[in-house]
Order: structure tokens, then C-alpha cells, then sequence
């Protein structure tokens, strides 16, 4: 360490000691930054101060001097832990730039039309409970008089949960204009998340197809959620569930399809566990909570329906979500 340095400090210190004027404070303060220059780290510069003292008051106890023995190795590994907070810092600042960025890139990415189809009312909410969501809905209008809906759900979440999801919409893609049944469109979904994703991700998938013509709705299930179907006339829920793996459990794998009659009035709703699951500080609601929401409001527009759902559920939770949430209102109308 440079003479000089210690030498100034001394009679920077010994001056603002005797007078303790703005001036000699100001001049400490300008000093400093010479440490900086000198790379001169702050455990060395208490030594300084420690030295300069002991030079300026050698009578001061050594019990004193000690003390700042004491003081220097706190610095040292306060130094230590400071750079380590700061290096922390850093690296998540640069993570919350890259979320941002990939979160910018599924939205593009996974992008879906709603369709404006002719005897369907069609209601969509869908909210991540952080950047990225790993929720997913696709609807599908290429084929005449048919609508098609797929709602998935990654077991997993993050930028992993994303790049699965691409697959999804790659399948999903591939079958835009083809008239194919909702059995069919999850074997070939399974196939290709089997052949490109990572064995510890799984995904759940509902597939449903409107045929205009018939007033038939025809779905698949890959372990999803079941959707709940409200037939008006009898004033009652059914479950629409049908036997199936999770997509990327097995390469060939058989999906059941089934297939109800719709008619006025009548809705299907397909959700995410983030609906089904939603928790509270008492614990997860009842599944009859969901149904009763959609009792209360069975004669409004779809969009209406969906959205109260959300917010009933929502304010239960101070809409703090624990999970993506999710729900696609599929009503018959006139």
C-alpha cells in the first residue's frame, strides 16, 4: 500500500479531528475516492484509520485498538457477503429480462383467434399465476361447420412448461385444416410431445370438435381435468370425461372419444386444475362452488359466465393465484 496514502489520510484525519469543520469532511470525502483508485478495499482502509489513530493518540488503550481488529474482520466477510448479494442481484435482474423476453415470445407464439361461429358462444379467461403460463388453449375453425377447442395444461411451470406448449401448437398446426376427430388429434399431439420433450414433463389435454350441422360435440380427454356440460332443460351438470394418458407418458397410446348432444341453452365448460383446485387460506374450495357460479349465471353470454368465475374465485384468493387459471365457455345459443 502506497506511503503517501497512509501519510494524507493521517493529516487529513488529525485536522478534521482538531477543528471537525465542513472543509476537512469535505476533503475526507474527496480523499476517498483515491482509495477507489487504488483498489484499496474497506478492510484496509479501517488499518489506515486504526494506524493513523495509534500515531495521533499513542496513549489510547490497546483494549481500543483491538477493537478494531475486531472490526476489520467483520468487513472482510461483510465485503465477502455483500459481493455475493450483489452478484444475486445481478443474475436475477438478467433472469427477469429473459422471462420477460420468453413471456413476450409464448404469447406471440401460442397466440389463438376465438372463433366467431355461427350458433356458438364462445368465453375465454386465462391468467398465469406468474410470467409465464403453462396453460394453454388453441381453437381450431379451418374445417366448415366445425369448431374445435383444445385446453392443456403442463404439469410443470416456467420457461420448461413454454417450450413444451410449442409442441402443442406445432401438433395443433399441423391438423389446422383437416376435419379430424378429437381421438385422433391426441394421438398425434402424444406423439410428438413423447418424441420432444423431457420424460420428467407430462401434459394434460382436453379435445373437443362442435359439428354445427348435427349440434354435437365430440371430445378426448389426455388426463385432463373433466369439462362440465349444463343441459338447461333438466337444470343439471355432467361430466365430460373419457379415458386417456397424459400426453408424453407413452408413444402409442389409444384415446377414447365420446360425444353429446347440444342443445339451447346448454354449455360446456373446460377448465384448468387452477379453477378446480383453487385454494384459499381454509384449504381448497369445493368443486360444487364452480358449479354454483355457473348455475347463478347460466342465462348470460358466455364471455359473462367466464369472467365471473374468475373473479368469484379470484377475490377468494385476494387474486394472488396459487395456479394458472383457466376456463373456456362453450355455450349452444340460437
Amino acid at each position: 500500500m502506497p506511503f503517501e496514502i497512509k501519510q494524507q489520510y493521517k493529516e487529513i484525519l488529525k485536522h478534521y479531528i482538531q477543528s471537525r469543520s465542513e472543509k476537512d469532511l469535505y476533503a475526507g470525502q474527496k480523499f476517498s475516492r483515491q482509495f477507489i483508485e487504488k483498489e484499496i478495499s474497506p478492510e484496509e482502509v479501517i488499518g489506515i484509520h486504526k494506524n493513523s489513530l495509534k500515531e495521533l493518540f499513542p496513549e489510547v488503550s490497546n483494549d481500543i485498538w483491538h477493537s478494531f481488529d475486531f472490526l476489520i474482520e467483520m468487513m472482510i466477510h461483510y465485503g465477502l457477503a455483500l459481493q455475493e448479494h450483489q452478484s444475486l442481484i445481478r443474475k436475477q435482474e438478467e433472469l427477469d429480462i429473459e422471462m420477460k423476453i420468453a413471456t413476450k415470445v409464448q404469447d406471440t407464439l401460442l397466440k389463438t383467434k376465438v372463433p366467431d361461429f355461427q350458433g356458438i358462444d364462445i368465453g375465454v379467461v386465462t391468467v398465469p399465476a406468474k410470467q409465464m403460463s403453462g396453460d394453454y388453449i388453441y381453437f381450431l375453425n379451418g374445417a366448415p361447420n366445425y369448431a374445435s377447442i383444445a385446453v392443456a395444461d403442463v404439469i410443470g411451470k416456467g420457461i420448461p412448461a413454454a417450450l413444451c406448449m410449442s409442441m402443442i401448437k406445432f401438433g395443433m398446426d399441423s391438423m389446422e385444416h383437416e376435419n379430424v376427430q378429437p381421438d385422433v388429434v391426441l394421438e398425434v399431439v402424444n406423439r410428438i410431445v413423447e418424441d420432444s420433450i423431457d420424460n420428467s414433463m407430462f401434459i394434460s389435454m382436453f379435445y373437443g370438435k362442435y359439428d354445427a350441422n348435427k349440434s354435437v360435440f365430440s371430445y378426448a380427454s389426455a388426463g385432463h381435468e373433466p369439462a362440465l356440460l349444463y343441459k338447461a332443460k333438466e337444470n343439471k351438470f355432467m361430466e365430460l370425461d373419457a379415458d386417456g394418458l397424459l400426453l408424453g407418458v407413452h408413444r402409442d397410446v389409444q384415446y377414447e372419444e365420446r360425444s353429446v348432444q347440444l342443445e339451447k341453452g346448454d354449455f360446456i365448460a373446460l377448465m384448468t386444475d387452477g379453477v378446480t383446485e383453487t385454494r384459499t387460506k381454509d384449504g381448497f374450495i369445493d368443486e360444487e362452488l364452480v358449479r354454483s357460479i355457473l348455475v347463478e349465471v347460466k342465462e348470460k353470454e358466455a364471455q359473462t359466465i367466464a369472467d365471473t368465475v374468475y373473479h368469484r374465485l379470484g377475490e377468494l384468493q385476494n387474486f394472488q393465484l396459487s395456479d394458472d387459471f383457466t376456463i373456456v365457455i362453450f355455450k349452444k345459443d340460437d
